[in-house]
């Protein structure tokens, strides 16, 4: 089991916000660690999201600490989605990573380069980026990085109830065996990600409209908590490199080809002597009961 002595460091408090589009206006704030989802809609797609972080102590104070889905894995936090699109996405243009809008390169930790390198041989060959880039970004496939993925029914979007505390297992449901053997997609999630990392196979897929398809994506590695970034062999504080400007990570589910966001998912580190300047932060964020 994963465990990490690093405290949080003070004045540092996470919120989570999500929505459809990059613009923090069209975001609302997630209660971490709640059993009833954050639905998200658009003209894309009907998205339910569940955020997960172990021992969590930022906003809304309401949050749960911990939740049950921490029982049965190493990881640090999960994010959970169910998602149901409006029209086909190709499984190669599907991508799931995290993306910035300004430069990161002069807040990057020593030691970051041997770390991604890293990530990339050990944990996640499919994962591609720039980090120095003007805007940069780190994606990997969906089909090939989240950790587990579920093929299930069709079902019409709007009418879809959510469940309450989703846990997914790599599998399917109802016609979603079915699609998945047309697919040849193994049964093991390990063998699923290794299966994708291949680009014509990405490329036969389909994302159907109508279809439910539900998956988690988390590790033990990024320690919200202690704002600290654990791989084997090297640990490295970010906390130091925490301001004003730069401090938001932001998970992004896109389409390669058109560029066109689906979901995104901010997770902000608020300096709580700005908060208390500020008042409660949620300028622009409607919190979730």
């Amino acid at each position: 089991m994963f465990t990490s002595n690093t405290k949080k460091p003070p004045h540092h408090r996470l919120r989570i916000t999500a929505g459809p589009h990059y613009d923090p206006q069209t975001h609302h704030q997630v209660t971490v660690n709640g059993p009833d989802p954050l639905r998200i809609e658009s003209s894309h797609l009907t998205a339910d999201l569940w955020v997960r972080i172990k021992d969590y102590t930022g906003y809304p104070a309401s949050s749960p600490a911990t939740n049950p889905y921490f029982t049965a894995n190493d990881n640090r936090y999960s994010l959970t989605f169910s998602l149901t699109f409006t029209h086909p996405v190709n499984g190669n243009d599907l991508l799931f990573g995290n993306d910035f809008d300004h430069p990161i390169r002069d807040y990057l930790p020593p030691g970051f380069g041997t770390a991604f390198r890293i990530v990339q041989t050990m944990l996640d060959p499919s994962l591609e980026g720039d980090a120095h880039a003007e805007k940069p970004y780190l994606y990997s496939p969906a089909l090939a990085s989240w950790n587990q993925l579920r093929v299930g029914d069709t079902t019409t979007p709007h009418s879809s109830e959510a469940r309450s505390d989703l846990v997914v297992m790599e599998g399917a449901d109802g016609s979603g065996e079915e699609v998945r053997r047309r697919y040849g997609m193994p049964e093991d999630a390990a063998a699923r990600t290794k299966f994708f990392r291949a680009e014509e196979k990405r490329a036969e897929f389909e994302f159907e409209p109508g279809r439910v398809y539900q998956a988690d994506f988390g590790n033990p590695y990024l320690d919200f908590n202690g704002f600290a970034i654990h791989i084997p062999g090297i640990t490295l504080n970010i906390s130091k490199y925490v301001s004003e400007k730069n401090n938001v990570l932001r998970y992004v589910l896109k389409n390669r080809t058109t560029g066109e966001e689906y979901l995104v998912v901010n997770f902000t580190v608020v300096l709580e002597e700005a908060q208390a300047e500020a008042g409660d932060g949620n300028e622009g964020v409607d919190e979730v009961d």
